[in-house]
């Protein structure tokens, strides 16, 4: 794994994390709806709890979103020449961690169907599946990071 820092995400993030979601090599094609247009603003970073990998020259290589009301995790994002590096891993660590630390007992997730392996492999469980709605058009796994 390349040396890689955990940091809290600034408003300064915010186009570039925006272009981690809408470069994600896991959203073309059928899924490029779920993304187009998307926008990880400036005061949603502020928040909540996003956090940034980057790696030892300052460029973020992933992040992730924790919505601690809700117990969710909201966005979780590696750029594709940094997938199999445990990156993700090292993201998903760090958030369990943190809902740990906010005092959870646990994390869903709606992920989007190609992760669902990844999450598996991290320490999820499948609670569900979410039906498809709205701008999404196929059903989506409903999973539980148990934290406590």
């Amino acid at each position: 794994m390349v040396d890689i820092t955990l940091r809290r995400a600034t408003a300064d993030d915010a186009k570039r994390l925006t272009q981690i979601v809408r470069k994600s090599g896991a959203y073309r094609g059928d899924y490029a709806a779920m993304v187009d247009g998307y926008v990880v603003g400036a005061t949603y970073i502020e928040h909540h709890p996003v956090y940034a990998a980057v790696d030892p020259h300052g460029k973020v290589l992933g992040f992730y979103a924790l919505l601690l009301d809700e117990a969710e995790l909201d966005l979780a994002f590696v750029v594709d020449e940094a997938q199999g590096l445990g990156v993700g891993r090292l993201l998903i660590g760090h958030m369990v961690e943190q809902a740990r630390a906010a005092g959870l007992d646990g994390v869903r997730v709606v992920a989007h169907p190609p992760a669902e392996e990844f999450y598996l492999r991290t320490g999820a469980r499948r609670t569900g599946t979410i039906p498809p709605g709205g701008r999404i058009h196929w059903a989506r796994p409903e999973l539980r990071f148990d934290v406590a």
